[in-house]
């Protein structure tokens, strides 16, 4: 089970059910420019991910959550939050429902948002904040959670 309880399966689990939901109840009418703007929250959701993704390549450590951190990363991205590959995921939600038409989202969306912070942020940073004290410490005040 711990191999499939990964954030991007949970993500995929939302947008399947707003897929499900708009096919059921037809959604709600999508207006060009809503349309686009979901798009753009997506590939936007992509692009942050792909970069954070890419932090944890330079730093060698793992971005898979329940595992133990092997370097904190402070810089780039995670100088304007602590978790932008969980922020670039409610982007994708967002921008999928907008998408899709699904009136489900404003229930998903906050049901993700608190999934993922009790199920994986949690215990991220209580590894970190053991694993890297005193770095975690000056990091935890000085940058947010989410935004």
């Amino acid at each position: 089970m711990k191999l499939i309880d990964i954030p991007p399966v949970w993500l995929a689990i939302a947008i399947a059910a707003m897929w499900v939901e708009t096919r059921v109840t037809g959604g709600f009418a999508v207006a060009g420019w809503v349309a686009a703007a979901g798009w753009g929250l997506v590939f936007a959701g992509l692009a942050v991910s792909a970069l954070a993704l890419f932090a944890f390549l330079r730093a060698r450590t793992s971005p898979v959550p329940h595992t133990e951190p092997d370097a904190i990363i402070t810089r780039g991205l995670y100088s304007f939050t602590r978790n932008p590959i969980y922020v670039a995921d409610v982007a994708v939600l967002l921008g999928a429902g907008l998408v899709l038409g699904a009136v489900s989202v404003v229930v998903l969306l906050p049901a993700f948002v608190a999934l993922i912070e009790r199920r994986f942020i949690r215990g991220e940073e209580a590894r970190l904040a053991a694993r890297f004290p005193e770095e975690w410490a000056v990091w935890s005040a000085r940058v947010r959670r989410w935004l």
